[in-house]
């Protein structure tokens, strides 16, 4: 063999193993983007016009979801803080009733349970975004996004669960904060994992009865999420803000991927590459994950203290 064209053992036996390492992780992420919007899975038979209550419906995703349940004959009831229905609400038109719920009250969701009866669809959606580094976001604000994020669900389960009758669907929007988790932002993280774990727990205890739950777990995508940040860490947040603004995801984009998702009953729906491949990744290839999270850390820290050095 010629010198100049030989490799080291090492080399050889290492090169290739990354190739396939990588080429596995693509090809588990490709398979499961379509697995997870249900592209492999046929959508159940229709059964005729159902009964879908959505919480934050007065925008975002919230919005598109009413729009495509409701362009299938669905009857939508869109709930959010307004006193009245919004100028986007009012559009859906005839097949869409409106009614003020607050997540967070208890008062209001008996109310609206026992106002509203069985539900075919749940879809507990509501949420704010919070930025910032643990040192920096306040025990308020901490109190606030899980009463919202997490404990929204959790009233929204209690209240309408024991009305819900087999053949229903609950649909939870979590993120994929929710499954992997960037820094500085720990409280988002927290709370939309532990919607994650919420939704898996609820499909495994009512699965056998009918009822299946969905959890769905995009990447930032255009909203107006950004408008609920707090404000804790003006550094953290203006990123946040820029991730929700200038991404080229939209809401509507997601929600038409969701709806394959909550159609086939998927128990985590990752409605698009990042979070496919960032979920896939902590997953499968977990030294790799992990090294990645940490460079950024650490590279989050030195330009913090650099700015500290210049200011």
């Amino acid at each position: 063999m010629n010198a100049s064209c030989a490799k080291s053992p090492s080399t050889t036996s290492r090169s290739p193993a990354r190739t396939a390492a990588i080429a596995g992780i693509v090809g588990a992420a490709g398979l499961a983007a379509a697995s997870g919007a249900g592209l492999f899975a046929r959508s159940p038979e229709p059964r005729g016009p159902r009964r879908v209550l959505i919480t934050g419906a007065a925008s975002g995703f919230g919005l598109e979801l009413a729009k495509r349940f409701i362009a299938r004959g669905d009857f939508v009831i869109a709930t959010d803080l307004h006193d009245a229905a919004n100028e986007d609400v009012v559009k859906l038109g005839e097949k869409c009733t409106y009614r003020k719920l607050d997540v967070t009250s208890d008062a209001d969701w008996e109310a609206a349970a026992e106002a509203i009866g069985a539900v075919d669809v749940l879809v507990l959606n509501a949420g704010i975004a919070v930025g910032g580094a643990i040192e920096n976001v306040t025990m308020d604000t901490w109190h606030r996004a899980l009463d919202i994020n997490l404990l929204g669900a959790v009233r929204g389960c209690r209240a309408f669960v024991p009305l819900l009758e087999p053949g229903a669907q609950i649909v939870m929007t979590s993120s994929v904060a929710g499954l992997v988790h960037p820094i500085k932002m720990s409280t988002y993280n927290a709370t939309k994992a532990a919607v994650v774990a919420l939704a898996e727990t609820v499909d495994f205890e009512l699965r056998e009865s009918g009822i299946t739950t969905t959890v769905i777990c995009p990447q930032f995508f255009r909203s107006n999420l950004a408008d609920s940040l707090t404000g804790d860490d003006a550094e953290a947040d203006e990123l946040a803000r820029t991730l929700l603004t200038k991404t080229p995801l939209t809401a509507a984009t997601v929600a038409d991927r969701a709806m394959k998702g909550i159609d086939a009953r998927r128990q985590v729906v990752t409605p698009d590459s990042v979070a496919v491949i960032g979920w896939y990744s902590k997953r499968f290839a977990r030294p790799l994950y992990l090294s990645t999270m940490r460079k950024a850390g650490k590279g989050a820290n030195l330009l913090a203290a650099r700015k500290a050095k210049q200011g």
